[in-house]
């Protein structure tokens, strides 16, 4: 049985002597600064000239470095860039400023398990890895609880960094519900996997298509965008408090049967194959090497893809009705 790890098994008063460089300051690393800051940390924030976010940081108090600055004061350093970027901004600004005894984190496994970051040996490197945005790792923090995580270690040359990421992950509040340990290559895996079968690519193809498929039909699109779209949250957030069973539970007996008859339909064993290339590709390192090379080329495929996206008829649906609520 994994151990799951809260507030007793971190002592916060490690961190209180070192001065965490943050470095980054969107969706994770706002919430990972504030909630440092707010649990008695020592914070710095560390972007670049160009970085959209420095006004967000400053709005919110910090006096911002470059990223070389950051690194050069910090005793940890918690790289929370994009993973199209993180080698580069490793490679140019935060290597130079390492030293021996210094505690690099991340919060994703990609750039160390796929080798976009290769650190010196003295170096202590490990994860912690909130299970949620940090939009809602912010919230519930503020709000007195917090998210899980998956934390794990790289390499451990002081002997200090379980200490250190467990009252890291204390002092972003995870461990007020539970801190699982896993690996690199565990975490890398299955986040990919998850987003591209499940959360992103398989979720919002699945409504795409159902939504396609009544509007084929001759049903109103506003009706469809609704039933396929915005009812999706009131499900996830049944199946977030309970999980599946729970979800079942909470909706009509015609609605659980249906489950029941048609999801199979929809899902089967092809699907199943299907999840399995993902899987393949994800383990072989083949998707990292072609995420890789599409952003050495600066993103062409992407930004076609997004225009696709945009343009979208469900989304042009979406604009129109997008505000109201159900």
């Amino acid at each position: 049985m994994t151990k799951i790890y809260v507030d007793a098994d971190a002592d916060l008063t490690v961190l209180q002597p070192k001065t965490i460089a943050v470095i980054g300051y969107g969706s994770q690393g706002h919430a990972h600064a504030l909630n440092l800051r707010d649990s008695g940390c020592h914070v710095v924030v560390g972007l670049p000239l160009q970085s959209k976010s420095r006004h967000r940081a400053e709005q919110d108090g910090w006096q911002v470095l470059l990223p070389r600055e950051a690194a050069q004061q910090a005793d940890i350093i918690m790289l929370l860039a994009p993973d199209q970027v993180q080698g580069r901004l490793y490679t140019q600004e935060i290597l130079p400023s390492l030293q021996a005894g210094n505690l690099l984190l991340v919060a994703h496994g990609f750039s160390l398990h796929y080798g976009q970051i290769i650190p010196p040996e003295e170096v202590d490197v490990a994860m912690v890895a909130p299970n949620g945005p940090g939009a809602m790792l912010r919230q519930m923090y503020c709000a007195g609880t917090g998210i899980p995580a998956l934390w794990t270690i790289y390499q451990d040359a002081s002997g200090q960094t379980k200490a250190l990421t467990l009252a890291y992950a204390r002092a972003l509040g995870c461990t007020r519900v539970g801190v699982m340990e896993t690996t690199f290559a565990e975490e890398t895996e299955t986040d990919l996997f998850a987003e591209q079968v499940v959360l992103c690519g398989g979720l919002t193809n699945l409504i795409r298509m159902a939504f396609e498929t009544l509007v084929e039909a001759g049903y109103q699109p506003e009706v469809a965008y609704t039933c396929c779209l915005k009812e999706v949250k009131l499900i996830a957030d049944l199946l977030y408090t309970g999980g599946i069973h729970f979800m079942h539970n909470s909706i009509s007996d015609t609605a659980e049967f249906g489950d029941y008859l048609s999801g199979p339909r929809i899902i089967d064993a092809h699907t199943r194959e299907q999840m399995r290339a993902v899987l393949s590709d994800i383990q072989t390192g083949a998707f990292a090497r072609e995420w890789i090379l599409e952003n050495q080329a600066g993103q062409p495929r992407l930004q076609a893809l997004r225009r696709q996206d945009r343009n979208h008829f469900i989304e042009q649906v979406g604009r129109q009705i997008g505000h109201v609520s159900i």
